[in-house]
């Protein structure tokens, strides 16, 4: 199922290169909107581990480290060229690494997760929908103090919808990570791009 996913995107980054287009966003703006809402998940600015499923070209750890965040920072994505993409962009050091993969093999303090629950492609919506779940539990299960992630919502504008993405519904969404995850759950869907965050401490 994620070999279409990771085909996508590989072919996305290899064509716009280390910008937001190469991870298939429409502009700089909305992606630092995204992070900031995603990163609202931290207390404090550190020392954390943080792990970022999904990384792409490592975005996230520049966001945070423009913010002086001080990040032990794992970054894990499925397409084998945005992780090299991101060694390229991203000196090697003891605090910084990048693995090609699906899922964190450690705990982490917190994991963030951007957009990797977007595009579907031709993958039926129960299907996807049972990854979507399966892929909050984990994080839930290596974050020791929380996670936050984003999902686009199913009340975006019904022309604007389409059919390869996935759009959730907001409520049910949080009723699951309440009933699952942990009592203190946020959910962010007040700010303006067709989509919501959940944190959850």
């Amino acid at each position: 199922m994620l070999k279409s996913v990771e085909q996508y995107y590989s072919e996305k980054i290899k064509r716009f290169g280390a910008s937001p287009a190469g991870v298939d966003w429409n502009g700089e703006a909305s992606q630092k909107q995204r992070f900031f809402q995603l990163s609202r998940i931290l207390q404090g600015t550190g020392p954390f581990r943080v792990g970022d499923l999904g990384c792409g070209y490592g975005a996230m750890l520049g966001f945070l480290k423009d913010l002086n965040y001080d990040v032990d920072y794992t970054g894990i994505d499925i397409s084998a060229e945005m992780v090299r993409t991101a060694t390229e962009l991203w000196p090697k050091d003891a605090t910084t690494r990048f693995e090609i993969g699906s899922k964190f093999s450690e705990t982490m303090e917190y994991t963030l997760a951007s957009g990797i629950f977007n595009v579907r492609g031709e993958t039926p919506d129960a299907i996807w929908t049972e990854y979507f779940y399966d892929t909050i539990m984990h994080l839930n299960d290596v974050s020791e103090k929380g996670f936050a992630f984003n999902c686009l919502t199913v009340f975006s504008d019904p022309p604007r919808m389409q059919a390869k993405l996935f759009y959730a519904d907001p409520c049910d969404v949080f009723r699951f990570c309440k009933t699952n995850c942990a009592r203190n759950v946020a959910l962010m869907h007040d700010y303006d791009l067709y989509e919501f965050t959940l944190l959850v401490r």
